[in-house]
């Protein structure tokens, strides 16, 4: 049987057919084609803050991307450019936390390594811009940015990645401090865009969005990861 992967995923007003702005849940397709194409079979989850209890079905979690976290979960004010879902936050972050007591296998999206960074007791910069004076990991609406990451040697990331340093990312808010995490990815910035934990079966986080080119390196790893 293929393994469970479970892919958090939004509530947002969305418009098809006969219906507008209707409330939905849903996720980029990109995300269930990666898993599906990696060999898991992808399951969306909803935000749901009222218990963890999804994971005992599950042999593996995609914390996808979204929109920024609340600061409040790294004890800092939301600044001026912050938008957060606490319902959202609220049910992933106990998710996260949930999954690596259990040693589930987890890959972070974006969003998704910022919230394992968080649950990890790091923090993040809310607005990149003002941190390192260029927009170039969210270069206009809808448009991904394209550079080049530099990967440590020995990691698992590095591992996956090989020669390939190319990646696409859209977000305006960074990792600061990855908590006891191990960065082992950065951009020519300085920026963080890998964090891991060795200790772990399987937790990765990137900065970029793999599911844009439907990753099976990535993704192949979490479902090998997951099965068995």
């Amino acid at each position: 049987m293929r393994p469970i992967i479970g892919i958090t995923g939004y509530v947002m007003p969305a418009t098809w057919g006969v219906w507008h702005d209707l409330p939905t849940a849903l996720i980029p397709h990109d995300y269930p084609a990666a898993v599906q194409s990696a060999g898991g079979r992808a399951v969306v989850l909803p935000p749901d803050d009222e218990d963890t209890d999804v994971l005992r079905v599950l042999d593996g979690l995609v914390l996808a991307g979204g929109p920024d976290l609340d600061p409040a979960l790294y004890g800092a004010e939301p600044e001026p450019l912050t938008e957060s879902q606490p319902e959202r936050d609220r049910a992933e972050i106990a998710l996260v936390r949930r999954a690596l007591e259990l040693d589930l296998p987890v890959l972070g999206v974006c969003r998704g390594m910022q919230l394992l960074t968080v649950a990890a007791g790091g923090r993040l910069h809310q607005h990149l811009p003002d941190v390192l004076g260029h927009e170039k990991h969210r270069p206009a609406p809808g448009v991904y940015g394209e550079h080049e990451a530099r990967f440590t040697p020995g990691s698992r990331i590095a591992a996956l990645m090989g020669d390939d340093l190319g990646i696409h990312c859209y977000h305006h808010q960074g990792v600061a401090d990855a908590g006891s995490l191990t960065v082992t990815g950065r951009a020519e910035d300085g920026l963080a865009e890998t964090v891991e934990d060795p200790d772990r079966r399987f937790v990765l986080g990137v900065q970029w969005h793999p599911e844009y080119l439907r990753d099976r390196r990535l993704f192949g790893a979490l479902v090998a990861a997951s099965t068995g």
